[in-house]
């Protein structure tokens, strides 16, 4: 394998802060831009799917969550050959402008109601477009600031990049958190969704023109210079039985691991606890924007630390306590929600009853009833059943759809901060030191494309997977104990709420192995 030329990266803390601001603007902007729509999943479940089935309407929108993740090594793929040929800079402005183009249209988009069917096709379209985008973002991102970065400090510098995917999600939970209090509750549910991903067109124009006066890497220059770049980095980095060797021991001993640690400790986190401790939307994105903002200087410290020991232990030990302690955290949050362990406040249980005509039906009826709860500690309890009554009467009645929404009080608000934060903490140590690794395993040459490729396929598939086969599994578990119960028989699952867990845990614990077996730290020092 063709090793690195010598190259003198920008040295003065002034340039690299200036190189590390220009790509993060943009890196953060396109990593909002992919979780406003994750973060908003529930909303979304109502507006682009049938109704009738609450349930297989959200797992529809996990799943079209999950499709813009699986093509993400489509679009390592082409943008990466881009940025090996022509150079990262003009390659990750691209993808810049498709990622905030797709966003902005997802926002304009009718919902099923109004359009049927074209309504979800159109938005899987546009996930599909931010995958690519995201694809090619990250690694010519990475890349960038590594070839700017003296490579004793490679870690630390690079960290910041890593800051940005948890900041984008930091900062949709913030906006969609003003855009809730800004609005009531039926104008969000109406048309207030659509005003997170409109917004995002203006960061994408401020962070174009900021990335459209960068320069090109150095090293990268330097290579073209010395007409040395790669006519075909595809074939050099695949076809090359050494190269392609790398590759896949950066996918199975690294990304793999790090990208279900990664989603599990935030976008499954945020998910089962609105989904399976049911907390009310509000408080769920506020206590998982201070665990964040908690965590996120921990990508500097882990990635500043992995210049001193090495990427691999710090990455390794993150797998390992997760695998160790995923289903202890997970089983303290069910518990710290579930209303079995509260007192009921006597005599303060209400129920109303409604019945309205049905908008969309002509002589229908839907009736609302709602029974409202409260608890000894201060937890609220809310469940709102909706049945529809048709002005025909049906051979088979739709099923009622019931929402439920519990409030927690302040302790066990702070309880799921911290048991959070901890899972971040997991995070910061597996993707603080991720980008040198990788950076460090291949050739300035073929370096976009090798390093580009093992790391969506273990983001984008494996972790970007997670949410939909995670809430797959639990909801599977749910169902069988339902029918157990029914049938008189024994219950299968003592909790079903923990099986979703098993999916991370069995990628995170063969990656583990390979890393802990076949990475050597000295694989760091190969191409300097």
């Amino acid at each position: 394998m063709i090793t690195e030329p010598k190259a003198k990266p920008a040295t003065n803390i002034r340039s690299l802060i200036s190189v590390i601001g220009a790509s993060s603007v943009g890196t953060l902007i396109e990593w909002y831009d992919f979780y406003i729509f994750g973060s908003l999943a529930t909303v979304l479940a109502t507006k682009f799917f049938p109704e009738g089935n609450s349930t297989a309407a959200f797992l529809s929108t996990l799943a079209t969550f999950a499709a813009g993740f699986v093509v993400r090594p489509f679009g390592a793929l082409f943008f990466g050959r881009l940025g090996d040929l022509i150079g990262r800079k003009y390659t990750f402005m691209v993808t810049l402008l498709l990622m905030g183009g797709a966003t902005f249209a997802i926002g304009l988009i009718p919902s099923y109601e109004t359009i049927g069917f074209l309504a979800p096709l159109l938005v899987l379209i546009l996930r599909l477009l931010q995958g690519l985008a995201l694809g090619g973002e990250y690694g010519g991102a990475a890349t960038y600031v590594a070839e700017h970065s003296p490579k004793s400090e490679r870690g630390f510098w690079t960290s910041w990049i890593q800051t940005t995917a948890t900041i984008g999600l930091f900062v949709s939970l913030l906006v969609i958190m003003l855009t809730r209090l800004s609005m009531s509750k039926e104008a969000f549910n109406d048309w207030g969704w659509r005003v997170p991903f409109l917004v995002s067109i203006l960061m994408v124009l401020i962070s174009y023109v900021i990335r459209k006066n960068m320069s090109e890497s150095p090293l990268f220059a330097k290579v073209k210079a010395e007409g040395k770049t790669s006519a075909s980095p595809l074939k050099e980095s695949f076809g090359n039985r050494y190269n392609f060797k790398f590759v896949l021991l950066a996918l199975f001993g690294a990304t793999m691991g790090q990208g279900v640690v990664w989603y599990t400790g935030q976008f499954y986190a945020m998910s089962f606890i609105q989904k399976i401790c049911n907390v009310e939307a509000m408080q769920a994105d506020g206590l998982m924007t201070i665990a964040l903002l908690m965590g996120t200087p921990f990508f500097v410290l882990f990635g500043w630390l992995s210049d001193k020991i090495g990427r691999k232990s710090i990455m390794l030990a993150g797998m390992l306590v997760a695998i160790l302690s995923y289903r202890t955290i997970y089983e303290k949050m069910y518990q710290t929600t579930n209303l079995s362990n509260k007192t009921e406040v006597p005599g303060a249980a209400r129920i109303d009853s409604v019945t309205a005509p049905n908008p969309k039906e002509a002589g229908g009826f839907i009736m609302t009833k709602t029974i409202a709860k409260a608890y000894t500690d201060g937890t609220t309890y809310e469940e709102v059943i909706k049945t529809k009554i048709a002005a025909t009467p049906a051979a088979e009645a739709p099923k009622p759809e019931i929402r439920k929404t519990v409030t927690i009080n302040d302790a066990d608000k702070w309880t799921l901060i911290w048991l959070v934060f901890i899972q971040v903490i997991f995070v910061t140590m597996v993707y603080g030191p991720i980008a040198a690794f990788l950076v460090e395993m291949f050739p300035t040459k073929i370096r976009y494309t090798s390093m580009s490729l093992p790391y969506h396929i273990g983001n984008g598939v494996f972790g970007g997977l997670l949410p939909a086969v995670a809430t797959y599994l639990a909801t599977k578990a749910k169902d069988a104990n339902t029918a157990a119960e029914a049938a008189g028989a024994a219950l299968p699952n003592a909790a079903p709420y923990l099986e979703g867990l098993w999916y991370p845990i069995g990628v995170a614990a063969v990656s583990f192995v390979i890393g802990l077996l076949y990475i050597d730290n000295k694989n760091r020092t190969t191409h300097d």
